[in-house]
């Protein structure tokens, strides 16, 4: 049943025009904007590999050297609900300036980081940058490219969503195997620098701005009810049982945080003036295919959290081996994206959702089939078939989530999507981590020896993550294409 919500009403026209990028002019800033996210995400990943090396030069825990990751994360969670007012607020160009210096500054700092506080501070102002990054590139293509034509660009989105991290540690290793983990500041450094000139020279402004006030209020109730939601999964998700007491007090607070967070912004979009206007949700195309994209997340993050444990755990490959077994997935959704941009453009999301749900969830169920004796081939098989999957649902979700909404709502939607992509990451991780070690301690109190045990909390977790699936499964079938929409301020019918 179709019902007509006119969400362009609900979104004031815009006040202040900026210069429009028609052509091949518009073209040009997506590929500038792809190649700086690509940069920035390469970035998120790098460090992992670098945490044994801090450990011996800076003279710190392992605990604490987590800390590089887990602070980009937190910074991400609670940056990135902030881009719908900022992406509304300021020009193309003054966003893209302003992530690309906060990123060039944290790059430098790092890479001059004499001990492990500056380099902390160093990735939490790299993650200020990288944050804005993916929203202003989705918004710039849903103001920038026609409707027929946004899954084939939506799809070079998902190449940097899914190519880059999956680079970052297999860059990290080739570098940490003849150079120190500075180097890993300093290689980038010089793209980041490029990437900010040529941009203050050559990016023209897209969309239009408004002048609607930032509202202070809403800036710590983001803190605290993002912050503390990935926080909380997060160490929840360390297997650590003495955290469990700091986890939950971090969720509570979180929860307390996002309700009030959103009882504010309901109050404050009446009069156009929330830092994240939840009236995304009144699509119903919108809610179905970003609740698709979490459990979507969750086998992507499932195999990036579980097969690295299984290959190292259980089948005894070192990290170098592991890493290069992982690439060709991360590659092969890459591949795949332009593709499935291009049959979205042409046939809609159903013919490439539904079937990437089937064979995320086949790849799923067949790897709770892994034991201590399971080859390495069918774990690379696996995951690239998960990895398959995963890219033909991936592209047409976030493309028809976002042109379901009006145009005044597309920099609140790409908002929307980042800041439940990393409360998911957080969640999946703390999910998949916590049935592993369920299913290993039980295997261990059957009297299994530890590779034995391992191997089971690596199958019990993937039958969690398969059971999930088939969410995405019968999810798959009510996804629809937007109806196309004749002038962007005009009414829309939009599902709700």
């Amino acid at each position: 049943m179709r019902r007509s919500t006119d969400l362009a009403e609900a979104a004031p026209a815009p006040v202040r025009t900026r210069e429009s990028a028609p052509g091949s002019g518009g073209t040009g800033v997506i590929w500038l904007l792809l190649g700086a996210a690509f940069v920035t995400l390469l970035n998120e990943t790098v460090m992992g590999v670098a945490i044994p090396h801090l450990v011996t030069d800076l003279d710190v825990t392992l605990s604490v050297a987590q800390w590089t990751t887990t602070a980009f994360m937190l910074t991400m969670a609670v940056v990135i609900p902030t881009t719908g007012f900022l992406l509304r607020r300021l020009t193309t160009r003054q966003v893209f300036l302003l992530a690309m210096s906060l990123f060039t500054a944290g790059t430098l700092l790092g890479a001059l980081a004499p001990e492990f506080s500056v380099l902390l501070v160093a990735r939490v102002i790299q993650a200020s940058g990288t944050a804005m990054m993916m929203p202003l590139l989705m918004t710039t293509i849903m103001t920038v490219v026609p409707e027929s034509e946004r899954g084939r660009f939506m799809g070079r989105i998902t190449i940097v969503m899914a190519v880059a991290p999956a680079l970052g540690p297999t860059l990290s290793g080739l570098i940490l195997s003849t150079l120190s983990w500075p180097f890993l500041f300093w290689i980038i450094l010089p793209v980041a620098v490029l990437m900010m000139v040529v941009g203050a020279l050559r990016l023209r402004n897209v969309g239009e701005t408004t002048t609607a006030p930032l509202d202070w209020v809403s800036l710590p109730l983001t803190a605290l009810g993002f912050g503390g939601l990935v926080y909380g999964f997060s160490t929840l998700g360390s297997a650590d049982p003495g955290m469990v007491p700091v986890a939950v007090t971090a969720l509570a607070l979180g929860v307390l945080g996002l309700g009030l967070f959103v009882w504010r912004q309901l109050v404050l979009q009446r009069e156009d003036r929330a830092l994240l206007d939840l009236r995304v949700f009144r699509s119903r195309t919108f809610a179905l295919a970003i609740g698709l994209v979490v459990v979507m997340m969750a086998a992507m993050f499932g195999s990036i959290i579980l097969l690295p444990i299984y290959l190292q755990n259980v089948l005894a490959e070192d990290a170098v081996t592991t890493g290069l077994m992982l690439l060709p997935g991360g590659l092969a959704m890459g591949l795949a994206a332009p593709l499935v941009g291009r049959l979205f453009d042409r046939f809609g999301p159903r013919p490439l959702v539904i079937p990437g749900a089937l064979i995320a969830s086949a790849v799923l169920w067949a790897l709770t089939g892994l034991d201590e004796t399971s080859p390495a081939w069918f774990v690379l098989l696996g995951h690239v078939g998960l990895s398959l999957g995963v890219a033909m649902m991936m592209t047409p979700l976030l493309t028809s989530a976002l042109g379901s909404l009006p145009s005044q709502l597309y920099s609140h939607g790409s908002a929307t999507v980042g800041a439940i992509q990393q409360v998911a990451g957080a969640i999946d991780t703390a999910l998949f981590i916590t049935v592993l070690s369920l299913g290993t301690v039980a295997a261990s109190g059957s009297g299994a020896g530890p590779v034995v045990a391992e191997a089971n909390g690596v199958s019990t977790a993937f039958l969690a993550g398969a059971a999930l699936s088939l969410i995405a499964v019968v999810g798959s079938w009510f996804v629809r294409k937007p109806a196309p929409r004749q002038a962007p301020a005009a009414p829309a019918s939009t599902e709700a």
